[in-house]
Protein backbone atom coordinates (compact mmCIF):
# COMPACT_ATOMS: atom_id res chain seq x y z
CA UNK A 1 0.00 0.00 0.00
CA UNK A 2 1.29 3.25 -0.69
CA UNK A 3 1.86 5.57 1.87
CA UNK A 4 1.40 9.87 1.49
CA UNK A 5 4.17 11.76 0.96
CA UNK A 6 3.76 14.34 3.56
CA UNK A 7 2.32 11.57 6.40
CA UNK A 8 5.96 9.78 5.38
CA UNK A 9 7.91 12.93 5.71
CA UNK A 10 5.76 13.55 9.02
CA UNK A 11 6.70 9.96 10.37
CA UNK A 12 10.55 10.12 9.03
CA UNK A 13 10.64 13.58 11.10
CA UNK A 14 9.00 12.31 14.32
CA UNK A 15 12.28 9.51 14.29
CA UNK A 16 14.27 12.40 14.09
CA UNK A 17 13.07 14.59 16.79
CA UNK A 18 12.77 11.47 19.22
CA UNK A 19 14.46 8.58 19.57
CA UNK A 20 15.38 5.42 21.89
CA UNK A 21 18.72 4.53 22.71
CA UNK A 22 20.30 2.54 25.51
CA UNK A 23 22.02 4.90 27.84
CA UNK A 24 25.05 3.57 30.12
CA UNK A 25 24.91 6.74 32.34
CA UNK A 26 21.09 6.46 32.70
CA UNK A 27 21.33 2.16 32.94
CA UNK A 28 18.98 1.75 30.39
CA UNK A 29 16.16 2.86 27.62
CA UNK A 30 16.67 6.93 27.01
CA UNK A 31 14.05 8.43 25.02
CA UNK A 32 15.73 11.53 23.18
CA UNK A 33 14.68 14.90 22.09
CA UNK A 34 16.55 16.04 19.13
CA UNK A 35 16.08 20.11 18.85
CA UNK A 36 18.50 20.14 15.27
CA UNK A 37 16.66 17.52 13.42
CA UNK A 38 17.99 19.63 10.40
CA UNK A 39 21.60 19.91 11.16
CA UNK A 40 24.31 20.22 14.20
CA UNK A 41 24.18 23.11 16.38
CA UNK A 42 26.44 23.74 19.12
CA UNK A 43 28.66 26.76 20.65
CA UNK A 44 31.48 23.62 21.34
CA UNK A 45 32.81 21.84 18.68
CA UNK A 46 34.49 18.83 20.74
CA UNK A 47 36.77 16.34 18.67
CA UNK A 48 35.64 13.10 20.69
CA UNK A 49 31.63 14.39 19.78
CA UNK A 50 29.87 10.98 17.81
CA UNK A 51 27.51 13.74 16.30
CA UNK A 52 28.13 13.31 12.10
CA UNK A 53 27.93 16.05 9.60
CA UNK A 54 24.11 15.95 8.46
CA UNK A 55 21.60 18.05 6.88
CA UNK A 56 18.56 17.33 6.30
CA UNK A 57 14.91 18.93 5.61
CA UNK A 58 13.67 18.13 8.24
CA UNK A 59 12.67 20.68 10.81
CA UNK A 60 11.51 20.45 14.95
CA UNK A 61 8.04 21.24 15.89
CA UNK A 62 6.49 21.19 19.12
CA UNK A 63 3.29 18.86 18.02
CA UNK A 64 5.38 16.80 15.95
CA UNK A 65 7.57 16.18 19.24
CA UNK A 66 4.71 16.23 21.60
CA UNK A 67 3.07 13.01 19.44
CA UNK A 68 6.49 11.34 18.92
CA UNK A 69 7.23 11.22 22.62
CA UNK A 70 3.70 10.29 23.91
CA UNK A 71 3.95 7.35 21.38
CA UNK A 72 7.69 6.14 21.98
CA UNK A 73 6.94 6.53 25.97
CA UNK A 74 3.31 4.56 24.70
CA UNK A 75 5.61 1.81 22.99
CA UNK A 76 8.15 1.25 25.48
CA UNK A 77 5.41 0.38 27.86
CA UNK A 78 3.37 -1.83 25.74
CA UNK A 79 6.91 -3.61 25.29
CA UNK A 80 7.13 -4.00 29.31
CA UNK A 81 10.39 -1.49 29.59
CA UNK A 82 10.99 1.16 31.15
CA UNK A 83 12.14 4.44 30.15
CA UNK A 84 14.54 5.51 32.52
CA UNK A 85 14.82 8.99 31.33
CA UNK A 86 13.73 11.62 28.64
CA UNK A 87 16.72 13.28 27.82
CA UNK A 88 16.95 16.48 25.89
CA UNK A 89 20.44 16.22 23.98
CA UNK A 90 20.47 15.22 20.14
CA UNK A 91 22.65 16.89 17.64
CA UNK A 92 23.56 20.12 19.30
CA UNK A 93 23.27 22.48 22.69
CA UNK A 94 19.77 22.27 23.44
CA UNK A 95 19.88 25.19 25.08
CA UNK A 96 20.84 27.40 22.13
CA UNK A 97 17.10 26.18 20.12
CA UNK A 98 14.44 28.63 20.25
CA UNK A 99 11.86 26.05 20.76
CA UNK A 100 14.04 25.08 23.79
CA UNK A 101 11.59 26.40 26.45
CA UNK A 102 8.60 25.49 24.71
CA UNK A 103 9.79 22.01 23.98
CA UNK A 104 11.01 21.59 27.53
CA UNK A 105 7.02 22.68 29.25
CA UNK A 106 6.21 19.99 26.52
CA UNK A 107 8.13 17.18 27.80
CA UNK A 108 7.09 18.35 31.69
CA UNK A 109 3.66 17.96 30.63
CA UNK A 110 3.84 14.74 28.92
CA UNK A 111 5.40 12.64 31.84
CA UNK A 112 3.34 14.04 34.23
CA UNK A 113 0.16 13.58 32.29
CA UNK A 114 1.04 9.99 30.91
CA UNK A 115 2.45 9.49 34.80
CA UNK A 116 5.86 8.49 33.66
CA UNK A 117 8.34 7.17 36.30
CA UNK A 118 11.25 8.50 34.38
CA UNK A 119 13.51 11.27 35.02
CA UNK A 120 13.57 14.23 32.76
CA UNK A 121 17.19 15.48 31.77
CA UNK A 122 18.86 18.35 29.83
CA UNK A 123 22.68 17.08 28.91
CA UNK A 124 24.01 20.52 28.36
CA UNK A 125 27.60 22.50 28.18
CA UNK A 126 26.54 25.45 30.59
CA UNK A 127 27.39 27.94 27.83
CA UNK A 128 23.36 28.70 27.71
CA UNK A 129 23.61 30.19 31.59
CA UNK A 130 25.54 33.60 29.81
CA UNK A 131 21.63 34.23 28.78
CA UNK A 132 19.42 35.61 31.67
CA UNK A 133 16.80 34.04 30.29
CA UNK A 134 17.92 30.59 30.13
CA UNK A 135 19.52 30.47 33.80
CA UNK A 136 16.56 31.34 35.35
CA UNK A 137 14.65 28.76 33.55
CA UNK A 138 17.30 26.48 34.26
CA UNK A 139 17.09 27.28 38.04
CA UNK A 140 13.39 26.79 38.02
CA UNK A 141 13.12 24.01 35.96
CA UNK A 142 15.58 22.12 38.15
CA UNK A 143 13.82 22.93 41.74
CA UNK A 144 10.60 21.37 39.43
CA UNK A 145 12.60 18.34 39.33
CA UNK A 146 14.86 18.80 35.55
CA UNK A 147 17.85 17.02 35.92
CA UNK A 148 20.63 18.97 34.63
CA UNK A 149 23.98 16.80 33.43
CA UNK A 150 26.80 19.93 33.39
CA UNK A 151 29.96 19.64 31.01
CA UNK A 152 33.03 20.51 32.97
CA UNK A 153 35.63 18.74 30.72
CA UNK A 154 38.46 20.69 31.68
CA UNK A 155 39.93 22.50 34.94
CA UNK A 156 42.47 24.76 32.57
CA UNK A 157 41.95 27.17 29.61
CA UNK A 158 44.67 24.81 27.68
CA UNK A 159 42.87 21.76 27.95
CA UNK A 160 38.96 23.45 27.46
CA UNK A 161 40.81 24.74 24.19
CA UNK A 162 41.64 21.43 23.28
CA UNK A 163 38.60 19.34 24.44
CA UNK A 164 35.92 21.72 23.67
CA UNK A 165 37.58 24.56 21.19
CA UNK A 166 34.62 26.72 21.71
CA UNK A 167 34.65 30.67 21.56
CA UNK A 168 32.97 30.84 25.11
CA UNK A 169 35.90 31.88 27.26
CA UNK A 170 36.86 29.72 29.87
CA UNK A 171 36.81 31.99 33.27
CA UNK A 172 33.64 33.23 32.24
CA UNK A 173 31.90 29.89 31.20
CA UNK A 174 33.69 28.79 34.77
CA UNK A 175 32.14 31.59 36.27
CA UNK A 176 28.78 31.32 35.50
CA UNK A 177 28.51 27.71 36.15
CA UNK A 178 29.82 28.97 39.83
CA UNK A 179 26.81 31.08 39.91
CA UNK A 180 24.49 28.10 39.01
CA UNK A 181 25.73 25.52 41.26
CA UNK A 182 25.31 28.13 44.08
CA UNK A 183 21.28 28.27 43.80
CA UNK A 184 20.44 24.69 41.65
CA UNK A 185 21.51 20.81 41.70
CA UNK A 186 23.24 19.57 38.83
CA UNK A 187 25.13 16.50 37.90
CA UNK A 188 28.97 17.77 36.49
CA UNK A 189 29.98 15.41 33.85
CA UNK A 190 33.70 15.25 32.35
CA UNK A 191 35.02 13.37 29.23
CA UNK A 192 38.73 12.23 29.76
CA UNK A 193 40.38 10.98 26.76
CA UNK A 194 43.65 11.82 24.57
CA UNK A 195 43.99 14.24 22.10
CA UNK A 196 46.51 14.16 19.35
CA UNK A 197 47.77 11.43 21.31
CA UNK A 198 48.18 12.43 24.42
CA UNK A 199 46.15 12.78 27.32
CA UNK A 200 45.19 15.50 29.70
CA UNK A 201 48.70 16.33 31.84
CA UNK A 202 49.17 16.47 35.37
CA UNK A 203 48.62 19.94 35.91
CA UNK A 204 45.41 19.66 34.26
CA UNK A 205 43.85 16.93 36.48
CA UNK A 206 45.19 18.82 39.28
CA UNK A 207 43.36 22.06 38.31
CA UNK A 208 40.14 20.22 37.20
CA UNK A 209 39.82 18.45 40.70
CA UNK A 210 40.45 22.13 42.47
CA UNK A 211 37.81 23.27 40.40
CA UNK A 212 35.43 20.71 41.07
CA UNK A 213 36.31 20.46 45.04
CA UNK A 214 35.36 24.30 45.34
CA UNK A 215 31.81 23.93 43.48
CA UNK A 216 31.26 21.39 45.46
CA UNK A 217 32.21 23.59 48.13
CA UNK A 218 29.86 25.88 47.35
CA UNK A 219 27.33 24.19 45.54
CA UNK A 220 23.42 23.95 46.77
CA UNK A 221 23.19 20.43 45.97
CA UNK A 222 26.15 18.76 43.62
CA UNK A 223 24.79 15.54 42.76
CA UNK A 224 27.52 13.63 41.36
CA UNK A 225 30.39 13.87 39.08
CA UNK A 226 30.12 11.32 35.79
CA UNK A 227 33.61 10.66 34.43
CA UNK A 228 33.15 9.16 31.41
CA UNK A 229 35.33 7.98 28.78
CA UNK A 230 35.21 8.04 24.58
CA UNK A 231 32.80 4.71 23.75
CA UNK A 232 31.95 5.75 19.98
CA UNK A 233 32.94 6.81 16.98
CA UNK A 234 33.59 10.60 16.01
CA UNK A 235 33.93 12.37 12.72
CA UNK A 236 37.50 13.04 14.09
CA UNK A 237 38.84 9.92 14.68
CA UNK A 238 41.72 9.78 15.77
CA UNK A 239 42.25 13.12 16.86
CA UNK A 240 41.05 11.87 20.12
CA UNK A 241 41.31 8.60 21.30
CA UNK A 242 39.77 6.78 24.42
CA UNK A 243 42.24 6.25 27.60
CA UNK A 244 42.89 3.22 29.48
CA UNK A 245 39.81 2.50 32.61
CA UNK A 246 42.40 2.63 35.05
CA UNK A 247 43.29 6.41 34.05
CA UNK A 248 39.75 7.00 34.55
CA UNK A 249 39.27 4.91 37.89
CA UNK A 250 42.37 7.21 39.20
CA UNK A 251 40.78 10.38 38.50
CA UNK A 252 37.48 9.03 40.18
CA UNK A 253 39.32 7.79 43.47
CA UNK A 254 41.25 10.67 43.58
CA UNK A 255 38.27 13.33 43.63
CA UNK A 256 36.55 10.83 45.88
CA UNK A 257 39.73 11.69 48.07
CA UNK A 258 39.69 15.23 47.95
CA UNK A 259 35.66 15.10 48.51
CA UNK A 260 36.24 13.23 51.89
CA UNK A 261 38.82 15.67 52.69
CA UNK A 262 36.22 18.79 52.57
CA UNK A 263 33.67 16.22 54.33
CA UNK A 264 31.40 16.24 50.80
CA UNK A 265 29.89 12.77 50.20
CA UNK A 266 28.95 13.20 46.72
CA UNK A 267 28.16 9.90 43.93
CA UNK A 268 31.51 10.02 41.83
CA UNK A 269 30.54 7.09 39.01
CA UNK A 270 33.01 5.67 35.80
CA UNK A 271 31.38 5.20 32.56
CA UNK A 272 34.73 3.79 30.30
Amino acid sequence: MSTDPAENLRKRERGAIIYQAYSRRSGGLSVGINLFPDQKRCSFDCPYCEVFPVKTAYNFSIPVMETALTDALAEARKKGIKAEDICFSGYGEPTQSPFFPAALETAFYIRESEEVKADLVLITNGAGLQNKDIFDLLLRSALKGLKIWLKLDAGTESWYRAMNRSAVPFEQLTAKIRDFVKHAPVVLQTMICSIDGAGPPPEEKQAWEALVTSLALEATALKGVQIYGKARPAPEDPLAEALPETCLEERAASLRAAFALVGKEIPVQVYP
